[in-house]
């Protein structure tokens, strides 16, 4: 069977850069950061003290592009349910009304669903839960303790939402989260089960759960006279990644159906590719063969030479080994036309959003497609030998031709997800 096309008609965002899409590409391209001092911990007792926190108007943050909570749940409900479902249903909701989607009949609900995952889920709550109960006893659990964490929760509290009845399921695939739902959302579209999906991924993970526990991996930057420093990728100086939280969702939309409804159409889903390094728990093949796979197959579904490519959004977290064996991958892949594309990593402005991060990243990519701008790689001061001869856009964001994009996301466990995007047809 021929496979549906699929495009972006919406697309919504939460970042440490603030809220809604096009104030944070405004300030990744004008090179601003996300990544400050952490302001809700007590981080002495850490190797590392900050992070990309999503600024919010509760902490005093008063800027246009800070994220107002109360105007997405009321104090109640933000008290009863984990900051990982609020920035899912906050970035849902601006796709959604970005979308221009309007639920007409119970038929179309049916033809409408979501796919939102995480790669950590609630962990501020279930921290804050195992302490009230270690203290004070199981009496002091919640009705709602469970559900208030549940990763499939985010696609839940937004199919309630929005009244979208359609397929409705999480992806939990740690740091490739956002993009194997992009993909599968993309998939489930392409073979009729749907007409719509709203797919993405949110991450809340600034606790000291994550803190601890990334820091005795000694994985963290621990930059902390230099916080927005920081997030280096390629940097010789590099010295770990920058723990950050977020959402984004994407509103994917099977063509003709977007067409006969008149929507603005970002752009097409031309290739989705996975694959599995099956090497070590967290760290990647070290000839990069899995990440290299993935986008193979992303190409080769989407039909597209690899000499086509003019921008990728690499994972690239900062840490040690992942950067440069991403950069050995995408060598292998494009060979000598790696100089002809332009590779930088979004991370640098807002750090590592895990389960977030591939839903951002894949919406940057987006906007690089349609302005023409290849977004900056902040802080890159000292490249690695490797990247000698890569434009890996330092620093500044670069004008150029963009017509075929490429979004990356790997993950803890091997996993490998690749998303091709091109520019919508006329």
């Amino acid at each position: 069977m021929s496979l549906r096309r699929v495009v972006v008609t919406g697309m919504g965002m939460v970042s440490p850069l603030g809220s809604g899409v096009d104030l944070c590409w405004q300030r990744l391209i004008t090179g601003q950061s996300g990544v400050r001092k952490i302001n809700r911990l007590d981080t002495s007792i850490y190797k590392t003290h900050f992070a990309g926190q999503v600024p919010r108007k509760s902490e005093g943050y008063e800027d246009l592009w800070a994220f107002d909570e109360n105007a997405i749940l009321s104090e109640k409900e933000q008290r009863r349910w984990d900051d990982v479902i609020l920035l899912g249903i906050a970035a849902a909701d601006e796709a959604f009304t970005d979308s221009g989607l309007v639920i007409e009949n119970d038929e179309m609900s049916c033809r409408c669903g979501v796919i939102i995952g995480s790669g950590q889920g609630g962990l501020g709550k279930i921290d804050y839960y195992s302490k009230k109960m270690a203290a004070k006893g199981p009496k002091t659990a919640p009705a709602l303790a469970v559900p208030s964490v549940l990763i499939n929760l985010i696609s839940g509290r937004v199919s309630i939402r929005h009244n979208l009845k359609g397929p409705n399921s999480a992806v939990v695939t740690a740091c490739a989260t956002g993009t194997h739902s992009i993909g599968d959302g993309w998939r489930i579209i392409a073979m009729g089960d749907a007409d719509v999906m709203l797919a993405g991924g949110a991450e809340s993970a600034v606790t000291d759960l994550a803190l601890a526990g990334f820091g005795a991996a000694r994985a963290l930057s621990t930059r902390n006279d230099d916080p927005e420093a920081a997030s280096r990728p390629w940097d010789k100086d590099r010295d770990g990644f920058v723990i950050g939280e977020g959402a984004g969702v994407l509103v994917l939309e099977e063509l003709n159906h977007a067409r006969a409804r008149g929507a603005k159409i970002y752009g097409e889903i031309v290739g989705y590719g996975m694959s599995s390094d099956a090497y070590h728990v967290v760290a990647p093949e070290p000839d990069g063969n899995g990440g290299y796979r993935a986008v193979e197959a992303a190409l080769k579904r989407a039909g597209i030479p690899v000499d086509m490519v003019d921008y990728i959004n690499a994972h690239a977290t900062s840490t040690q080994l992942g950067d440069g064996i991403e950069l050995k991958a995408m060598r292998r892949l494009i060979g000598d036309d790696l100089s002809g594309a332009s590779m930088s990593s979004s991370k640098s402005a807002i750090g590592h959003c895990i389960g977030a991060a591939g839903a951002i990243e894949a919406i940057f990519t987006l906007k690089a497609l349609q302005t023409q701008i290849a977004p900056p790689t902040l802080n890159l001061h000292n490249p690695e030998d490797e990247a000698a001869d890569v434009d890996l856009v330092p620093l500044v964001p670069r004008p150029r031709k963009i017509e075929v994009a490429i979004s990356n996301s790997f993950g803890f466990g091997g996993t490998n997800a690749s998303l091709v995007f091109v520019k919508p047809s006329s």
